[in-house]
């Protein structure tokens, strides 16, 4: 019988890289809280048509990339709903707010999620059919100051803070502005003109493209395009007044927090609903990603509620690919690789082994993370894995369980301390 894996284009996530998934998240809640910002948790499975409408059907997420199903209610049932497992949270998020009618508070709302989208991608490194995102969106009613360009630069400033503090190296964000939804379309079409001529020079990719959505032409990296695509016409010579004072608000509210940053006039973003905004962060070359190095990226979508049928309320988000923010964390080593846990309590002897459990029963009520060895092991087999596991191994014999001192071996300094149990978890947690 044949040995059973994951499916292609997934994988299992095994300690101890858990233990930096875990470190990320949380790092994640403690900055967005510190921001004003609520988790929401929306299904893994919506109705296909929330996708199609949002994030738009001549995408290549929609196209080609989503996993979708027809659901029967009932065995004997002839009606059948389309379902598609998520392939990215926005729409979602926004659809929950239609639905729990948030707008009603006259509140802006702040929220974030992380968890698993899906895309029938090609599996390379970073990208996954199931993949994690990290994501936030802004959005409320118009005199709730959602469409403020302080809110494009609030949540561009608190995703420099969450880069900084988990220690990435390196990142540039790239800033542009899509302009408004009456911008858009003229640009769209002047793309579309510009390319009808040289489009059949490009690669096959970027000539479906040029026909079903030329702004994804601009992101395109495939390098014989590249001189064509320099040559084609720029969005911020199609601005209106209101979308050019919108986005010079934007870099003045980040140059008055110090967050560096590059305008980059063909960052578009292919997604139907983004409006003004968008921007990307990036890391250096050699940062684990290869030369697909955007790290994470978003914009603001000021009229995705209407299109999906709910009342008028602007909106800014992004999503972060954590599969790829841990794989730069790794390739920096900005984190360490190993997370040791603070002590490893061995017995010495099977008889000892109830003392060592109650003594690291009172060390993790303390806070700390302890592992227990057994009192069958030798010594050397004790010395082997409290090394492996922790930073410091806690002896504990017939004199140690007797005087109530305890033999302490930290391993990076590679001495023995004699400490007395009452102040042994201060001790290991200094």
């Amino acid at each position: 019988m044949a040995t059973l894996k994951a499916v292609r284009g997934t994988r299992d996530l095994l300690p101890p890289e858990t233990a930096l998934w875990n470190y990320v998240e949380a790092t994640a809640r403690a900055v967005f809280a510190r921001y004003g910002f609520g988790e929401i948790r929306t299904p893994i499975f919506e109705d296909t048509a929330l996708f199609a409408r949002g994030v738009g059907e001549e995408t290549d997420i929609v196209s080609k990339e989503m996993y979708t199903w027809q659901d029967r209610t009932r065995a004997d049932s002839d009606s059948a709903q389309s379902l598609t497992l998520r392939p990215e949270n926005t729409a979602g998020v926004v659809r929950a707010y239609i639905e729990h009618k948030l707008g009603d508070t006259g509140m802006l709302q702040k929220l974030f999620y992380i968890g698993p989208q899906f895309r029938r991608e090609r599996p390379q490194r970073g990208r996954y059919r199931q993949f994690w995102q990290i994501g936030a969106e802004v959005l409320g009613p118009a005199w709730s100051g959602a469409d403020s360009a302080l809110r494009d630069a609030e949540v561009l400033e608190m995703l420099a803070t969450f880069l900084n503090e988990l220690g990435v190296k390196g990142w540039k964000l790239e800033v542009n502005s899509v302009g408004s939804s009456t911008d858009r379309p003229k640009y769209i079409a002047a793309l579309r003109d510009a390319l009808a001529p040289v489009k059949d020079k490009m690669s096959a990719d970027n000539q479906r493209r040029a026909e079903t959505n030329p702004l994804r032409v601009l992101d395109s990296k495939d390098a014989g395009d590249q001189e064509i695509i320099n040559g084609l016409p720029k969005i911020a010579d199609f601005l209106d007044d209101a979308s050019k004072e919108h986005f010079a608000q934007v870099l003045a509210a980040l140059d008055a927090c110090g967050v560096a940053y590059t305008v980059n006039p063909r960052l578009v973003r292919g997604l139907d609903y983004y409006t003004r905004t968008t921007f990307e962060f990036t890391v250096p070359d050699g940062s684990g990603l290869g030369t697909q190095n955007a790290l994470l990226g978003g914009g603001r979508y000021d009229g995705l509620s209407e299109l999906l049928g709910g009342p008028k309320a602007p909106g800014i988000g992004f999503a972060i690919g954590e599969d790829r923010l841990i794989l730069t964390l790794q390739a920096q080593e900005a984190v360490a690789k190993e997370r040791k846990l603070d002590a490893f309590v061995a017995p010495m002897g099977v008889e000892r082994n109830a003392a060592a459990l109650a003594l690291a029963q009172e060390l993790r009520r303390a806070g700390l993370s302890v592992e227990v060895g057994d009192g069958s092991f030798r010594l050397k087999k004790s010395f082997e894995a409290a090394d492996k596991l922790a930073r410091r191994m806690v002896i504990v014999g017939e004199d140690e369980v007797s005087s109530g001192i305890l033999t302490v071996k930290d391993f990076s300094a590679g001495d023995q301390t004699k400490v007395p149990r009452a102040e042994l978890a201060g001790f290991l947690r200094a």
